[in-house]
């Protein structure tokens, strides 16, 4: 057994040099991946009357950030289907005033019932103490 060990250990040790080496059947050539990628050439624009846009002012093609946010928001003019448009006209147009109608105290109000109400007014919580009650 003591002969064998310092041959383990040399085996070993020379097994761990050898992982570090460069040469051998792991060493591959690779392609080099910028140099396969092709760059593409530099164009010079067509129009050479463009004059530099005034500092400060908005892109032609942007628009507006009301304008984006719009855009962004409800989408471009597209058209309307046969059920949208349909529905639009059974709504009719909204009275200007419906916000503060709405907001109104004297507004009246459909009861949701006490189901709904105590929903809404139900303490915030991780649902662990939660408890359940099936009516009978």
């Amino acid at each position: 057994m003591r002969k064998f060990a310092p041959v383990i250990l040399l085996a070993s040790g020379s097994m761990l040099l050898a992982a570090c080496g460069g040469g051998g059947v792991f060493n591959r050539e690779r392609p080099d991946e910028f140099a396969v990628q092709r760059q593409a050439p530099l164009v010079v624009p067509p129009d050479f009357t463009l004059t530099p846009p005034a500092p400060g002012a908005p892109r032609p093609t942007e628009g507006t950030a009301a304008d984006q946010a719009l855009e962004a928001l409800f989408g471009g003019p597209a058209p309307r289907s046969r059920i949208e448009a349909s529905l639009i006209d059974r709504a009719g147009s909204a009275d200007p005033s419906i916000r503060s109608t709405v907001g109104d105290t004297a507004t009246n109000t459909v009861a949701k019932g006490r189901v709904t109400r105590d929903i809404i007014a139900a303490p915030e919580g991780d649902g662990q103490s939660a408890s359940t009650v099936i009516p009978s």
